[in-house]
């Protein structure tokens, strides 16, 4: 299999499979604890059907959205995620060019492996940087100063991830930064050699956000430990409230899965919100993001922008998304698996695909633009 026999979300998930060490694969590719949540995410969409109108005059499709005040050529942008440049050593720097070739938002980890400033260099379209919350208050104030100085557009606060989730595939193979592995885990390594090689032939792997306020040199800091030692599980509204008022312009909260929450953040000034499981890979068990987003979007009445991940394998996934009342969707492991198989050429290969899909769908569906999606558009298979 290559690049150019991947049609679909399985398709570069096998790619990226027969050419990553399986500890990096796992790390992808899990979730927590029995991956109930992980697997719901997908199925989700599957508890109704998209009813289409035909004869509607659809010769062109207008598939642009706004989204926090910013302008997108997609309904689909490429979420926040840790480590890229472990899964092909082009990490972010390919994950932003092909969001800016398709028009879309990309979003920066703290957990990032190519710096802030140099992805906002480098590409105009809209930027969001994935903020975690440490116990080392001076910590926080300066990454947000940070962002801010590198004219990011939307900083975005993940709320879900107080503590890391029991992702057993990790603690089987020893995934940790910078690596320590078992037995195990190491023949894996010494299988994919190809992997390696690239590895030691690009510049050093860190994580630029955080190299100077985090040690990693006196041994493993594993990912678990960074969740579970740095992050600040006292958060609270409050806190929130202040980095809200601290950043002054776009902010969203990503994670949020209840009404209660949803209503909340309207109160303390966000401007969005991301309905989000953080993919399965926290707590296992937790509501599929789909099957709540309807209760959420009705809760805060159109007062705050709604996004939605977790799942997203298809266009057809993306539309009843939209037709819910979700602004724009993200996907995280729909671009990660063509990020490790193919770098750029991957990334863009599937954001194309998806963009093709999304275009068809909406001509089968008789909508020309994403305006015209609405709960009429959907049938719930239960009752």
């Amino acid at each position: 299999m290559n690049l150019h026999n991947c049609h679909n979300f399985h398709d570069f998930r096998r790619l990226a499979k027969r050419r990553l060490p399986s500890p990096i694969f796992d790390y992808i590719d899990g979730a927590a604890d029995d991956e109930t949540t992980y697997r719901r995410n997908t199925k989700s969409f599957e508890s109704c059907d998209l009813v289409p109108h035909v004869l509607r005059g659809v010769e062109a499709v207008d598939l642009s959205v706004t989204v926090m005040g910013q302008n997108l050529a997609l309904p689909v942008y490429c979420s926040p995620t840790a480590l890229q440049r472990l899964f092909h050593h082009q990490g972010e720097r390919a994950v932003a060019a092909a969001a800016a070739r398709y028009g879309t938002m990309f979003g920066v980890s703290s957990l990032g492996t190519v710096s802030v400033e140099e992805l906002r260099k480098a590409h105009d379209t809209p930027q969001v940087y994935q903020f975690y919350f440490h116990k080392d208050r001076g910590l926080n104030r300066a990454l947000l100063q940070r962002a801010k100085d590198a004219r990011v557009e939307i900083m975005m606060l993940t709320v879900d991830s107080i503590t890391g989730g029991n992702r057993e595939r990790d603690l089987r193979t020893g995934f940790s930064i910078p690596f320590r592995l078992t037995l195990a885990g190491m023949l894996q390594f010494a299988i994919k050699p190809m992997w390696g090689i690239n590895y030691a032939t690009h510049e050093r792997f860190s994580l630029p956000q955080l190299d100077e306020h985090v040690d990693m040199s006196g041994g493993a800091l594993s990912i678990g430990r960074y969740f579970t030692e740095m992050l600040d599980p006292s958060m609270n509204w409050d806190d929130v409230a202040e980095m809200v008022r601290q950043w002054n312009g776009q902010f969203c909260l990503k994670g949020i899965m209840s009404a209660a929450d949803a209503k909340r953040a309207v109160e303390i000034g966000c401007t969005g919100i991301v309905v989000s499981n953080h993919g399965g890979r926290q707590l296992d068990g937790s509501r599929a993001s789909f099957d709540q987003l309807a209760e959420i979007v009705d809760a805060v009445d159109d007062r705050i922008d709604v996004l939605m991940d977790g799942g997203v394998q298809r266009a057809t996934h993306v539309l009843k998304a939209l037709s819910v009342g979700a602004k724009a969707v993200g996907v995280g492991r729909y671009y990660l698996y063509p990020l490790a198989a193919a770098g750029q050429a991957g990334v863009e290969r599937a954001l194309g695909l998806m963009r093709t899909e999304l275009e068809r769908d909406m001509k089968l569906m008789g909508c020309t633009a994403i305006s015209q999606l609405s709960r009429d558009n959907l049938r719930s298979r239960c009752g």
